[in-house]
């Protein structure tokens, strides 16, 4: 239960995000207008902003309620720092980091923000409109491309946010185009199953009928209390008409460990490690197998993803002493 309360927190959720920005709102306005309880109402105002953001950061008005009491206080830190975690979900881009430097934020904060959104907004269909839109068009869609394969998508909030974009791409016919980028999200944070379970479906109405199960099978892993994949099992099931000379069995654990490695693969190359790749961390004398010691090194690193699909293959092939690295690594993520 705890698991699932960490993941809606990380969900948006819109009505809630609204309430809080008007309370936000409300108090923030009692404050100016009495000068005796400035400080409570503030205070309270200010509460109610991180609430709505919270709640739902998909919301740009969110953002720019919580920025505009900072303004109202004359916290240029505290803006900075709501600059900082606004950058985070937009993948920790170089080019907007480096614009916190040396800044006066009470003087230009509002005017950075209001520059993210323009270039980066939140809303998915917002963005890809203006994707398509020569008269507002920031950059084509071989940019963005370009730019998903720099970015670190390892904040959950990030990954929702350009998952949902990358939708819209698929939307628009280009199925392929969508594979490539959901699996490079997928390679800075494994546990986003909305995303796996989008990739799924796709794979399930191209009759991609094994990538489909490997899917469903990551987000029941990832969820236990889902069953999507043996709903899968049982829609593939039907289709035989219970023919047994034509009954469909999971992939075996070569295609598996073909699909896990790939995105073994795609994990060690975004993987933002700055250790060597020679290991040279004291490793227990306990630890005698050569994959243990590669996932203890990993999770030493603090190298969640590939250490997650490491293990993640392991266990499908029948390593179920890797099962407790998997968790590991899983809960590396929070």
């Amino acid at each position: 239960m705890g698991e699932d309360s960490k993941d809606l927190l990380q969900h948006p959720r819109r009505n809630l995000g609204n309430r809080y920005r008007s309370q936000a709102k409300k108090f923030a306005k009692l404050a100016v207008m009495d000068e005796s309880r400035f400080t409570d109402n503030i205070a309270w105002a200010e509460q109610n902003a991180r609430q709505a953001i919270l709640y739902d950061f998909t919301e740009e008005n969110n953002w720019r309620c919580l920025a505009d009491i900072k303004v109202i206080v004359g916290d240029a830190e505290g803006l900075s720092a709501v600059l900082e975690d606004l950058f985070s979900i937009l993948g920790r881009d170089p080019e907007q980091v480096e614009q916190l430097s040396n800044i006066d934020f009470l003087q230009f904060g509002i005017e950075l923000l209001e520059a993210a959104f323009a270039r980066d907004p939140l809303n998915p269909d917002v963005w890809w409109q203006q994707l398509n839109s020569p008269e507002h068009q920031i950059e084509t869609l071989d940019q963005f491309v370009d730019r998903c394969k720099r970015l670190d998508f390892s904040d959950q909030r990030a990954n929702i946010i350009f998952g949902r974009r990358i939708e819209r791409i698929r939307d628009s016919g280009q199925t392929e185009l969508f594979v490539d980028l959901a699996r490079n999200l997928l390679a800075h944070r494994p546990q986003n199953h909305e995303l796996w379970l989008e990739l799924g479906r796709l794979y399930e109405r191209t009759n991609q009928t094994e990538e489909a199960w490997i899917c469903y099978d990551h987000v029941q892993t990832l969820r236990s209390h889902s069953n999507v994949r043996d709903e899968y099992m049982t829609r593939l099931t039907a289709k035989m008409d219970g023919s047994t000379s034509n009954a469909w069995t999971k992939p075996p654990v070569s295609k598996r460990k073909e699909f896990l490695d790939q995105m073994v693969s795609l994990a060690s190359r975004v993987s933002n490690s700055t250790q060597d790749d020679d290991f040279v961390e004291e490793v227990s004398p306990l630890v005698s197998n050569k994959e243990e010691q590669n996932l203890v090194h990993l999770l030493q690193q603090q190298n969640y993803s590939e250490a997650f699909f490491v293990a993640r293959r392991l266990v499908a092939a029948g390593e179920d002493w890797a099962h407790e690295y998997m968790e590991q690594a899983r809960a590396g993520f929070d």
